[in-house]
């Protein structure tokens, strides 16, 4: 049993942690487009290699074991964070050199590692330090303060780069210091996880009893002796086609001028646009989602959600062809958004309910793994492909790709065991 008695309260450091889970990977996989694209790089570069920084998170699952077993999660979250504080230092300094991509990306990487690193020892510690009533209390401030960070990194930090774009007339050195701003933040985290993290005894006891053998082909064995997992890979590898190519159009189209087909918004237009307003919109929609759910059960869900997910990609459609004024962008991008939250709601859950037996937490890390890896795949090739046919006729196809996701959603066996929980995954 954990000591509560000496420990602060779950208050003191949960939201704290949840925080300093989001801003690195929306940094790496968010904001990495946009201080790319301000910086000069190529579309087809810029998708394509910011797509393939999702690795970690796809391959994370081979190494949450050592995690796991090896040290306390408290020690991996200090020293994750202390990496990862370098690692945004280096990218910032990176900027200000001629060679600045290849330094830059590399940083990145290594950003991305640790990230995933990190998310696995975050889980661990909030499920080793908390009881189980207070999980299911603070599930959702944890949620929200990853969202904040969003906010944060996607809305705040880029409108500041775009002022300071503006005031110092150096778009490399405005990205240093908003980035750098972020490096100082983590550090400010970290030295404050330094004094107040608990050490739960239930996370010492397990260092002390190291077992010599993880059984990682087990786990994964029993993953893919699942009933139907041919359908379940299927609809986990489709859903998010068409929306992990709009993930990384869309900012790129938002800025790109618009003899090249964008809308020509500056650096703090997008920062509202899309980390503000939009990201807001995703949060409601997310929530209203797990309401819906709860009411009505996933099964006659699953569809509908599908649906408000993936009709909303026509809007960018319109604001291709028609090329609409900002007061029309704001409410197009946040009903898309909404709609994303809210369909991605149903296929969070869905993923909870195929975690099944002894092996449930690896099998939900197996899941997202492969959610990673459906996601990272066609955003990597979506620069090609806007290369190719256009933004116009490149959203034209994204909305085609949505529908063998909704296909797959009539083939993958469901479950209505009512015991399985329905918490919905921040990412």
């Amino acid at each position: 049993m954990q000591n509560f008695t000496k420990s602060p309260l779950p208050w003191a450091f949960v939201p704290t942690l949840y925080f300093a889970q989001g801003i690195p990977y929306v940094i790496i996989n968010i904001v990495s487009v946009i201080f790319y694209k301000r910086l000069g790089v190529d579309n087809v570069q810029i998708a394509l290699w910011t797509s393939f920084l999702n690795l970690p998170w796809v391959l994370k699952m081979f190494w949450a074991p050592i995690v796991d077993i090896y040290s306390t999660k408290r020690k991996w979250i200090l020293f994750t964070q202390f990496l990862m504080f370098c690692c945004l230092g280096l990218v910032a300094f990176s900027l200000q050199l001629p060679n600045f991509f290849f330094i830059s990306l590399a940083a990145l990487t290594i950003g991305a590692f640790i990230s995933a690193t990190y998310d696995i020892a975050c889980d661990g510690f909030y499920l080793l330090s908390l009881n189980t009533e207070q999980q299911a209390f603070f599930v959702g401030i944890r949620s929200l303060c990853y969202r904040l960070a969003m906010i944060f990194g996607s809305g705040f930090l880029v409108i500041i780069a775009g002022l300071l774009e503006s005031n110092l007339k150096n778009i490399a050195l405005s990205w240093t210091v908003a980035i750098g701003f972020c490096g100082l933040i983590l550090a400010a985290i970290l030295l404050y996880h330094r004094f107040i993290l608990p050490l739960p005894q239930s996370d010492v006891q397990r260092h002390k009893h190291i077992r010599e053998n993880i059984p990682i082909l087990e786990i994964i064995a029993t993953y893919f002796e699942q009933n139907g997992i041919g359908a379940i890979i299927a609809y986990i590898l489709l859903y998010r086609f068409g929306e992990a190519m709009l993930i990384k159009l869309s900012p790129l189209f938002l800025l790109d001028g618009k003899d090249l087909g964008g809308l020509e918004l500056s650096t703090q237009q997008i920062g509202l646009v899309n980390g503000t307003v939009g990201v807001v919109s995703l949060i409601m929609g997310g929530i209203l989602g797990g309401i819906v759910i709860a009411k009505y059960g996933l099964e006659k869900c699953l569809f509908p959600m599908a649906l408000a997910m993936n009709l909303p990609n026509v809007f960018y459609v319109y604001m291709a062809y028609a090329k609409p004024e900002i007061s029309i962008i704001y409410p197009l991008v946040s009903i898309e958004q909404f709609g994303y939250g809210f369909g991605f709601t149903a296929f969070s859950v869905y993923l909870m309910y195929i975690a099944q037996g002894e092996y449930k937490t690896s099998h939900f890390a197996i899941s997202t793994g492969i959610m990673a890896l459906g996601v990272m795949l066609p955003g990597a090739i979506s620069g090609f492909i806007q290369k190719e046919l256009g933004y116009l006729w490149s959203f034209v196809l994204i909305c085609l790709l949505t529908i063998p996701g909704m296909v797959s959603l009539f083939f993958i066996p469901l479950y209505s065991n009512t015991d399985q929980s329905t918490t919905v995954s921040q990412k």
